[in-house]
């Protein structure tokens, strides 16, 4: 599992657990979702490149660096939605691509109702965004998209994973690294993660 990576951070551990609790209402759901985001998207960038240049401080020239090339985020409709801000308050400049995808509740297979990629690669680096890796077919599916787009380096980063779903994702995709605030135990006979923390969606918009 070389490609996953769990957080150890104690900012991480300590918002996830307030984030897990039922009686954390939407509000501060969305707000504990983007507050995960800024700390994952710290960690899951560590190794994007950079241009060294020249700035201009008040005292004299210092050498600094910028990020070289392109990022793209990808939330997976809906529930991805709720880590954008986050990740876009560390990188403003990022391009947002959208990929909608619904669980079929029968066979939890994922179904693709919505895609607006352009027709080429936009971007160097795709980070794709889902709070919960189940079964991991939604995550397995939307890089199958980016990948016959054209995307040369995708990452995923979600807040929580099953073993079944780090499983299916890293046989599929063993290229693409993953970044999560936890692993949890195992699915439910709904392919719902356990303990993990309900439906991300429905608490993030208040729909549960």
């Amino acid at each position: 599992m070389a490609q996953v990576h769990v957080s150890t951070h104690p900012l991480v551990q300590h918002k996830l657990a307030l984030l897990r609790k039922k009686d954390t209402d939407s509000k501060r759901f969305r707000e504990l979702v983007k507050e995960l985001a800024i700390l994952l998207a710290y960690e899951a960038t560590a190794d994007l490149e950079v241009d060294p240049y020249v700035v201009e401080t008040p005292l004299e020239a210092a050498k600094g660096f910028r990020l070289k090339g392109d990022i793209g985020l990808v939330p997976i409709l809906r529930a991805g939605l709720g880590l954008v801000d986050g990740v876009w308050e560390m990188m403003p400049s990022a391009e947002v691509w959208h990929i909608g995808l619904f669980r079929d509740e029968r066979t939890l297979r994922p179904v693709e109702y919505y895609n607006k990629l352009p027709v080429h690669p936009t971007v160097d680096v795709c980070l794709v965004l889902d709070p919960m890796l189940a079964t991991g077919g939604s995550a397995i599916a939307t890089v199958d998209i980016l990948k016959r787009w054209g995307a040369n380096r995708i990452k995923f980063m979600g807040l929580i994973a099953a073993p079944e779903g780090i499983k299916a994702f890293t046989e599929a995709h063993p290229d693409v690294p993953v970044y999560v605030a936890a692993v949890d135990d195992h699915l439910n006979e709904r392919g719902y993660i356990v303990p993990g923390l309900g439906d991300a969606g429905d608490r993030q918009f208040g729909t549960a």
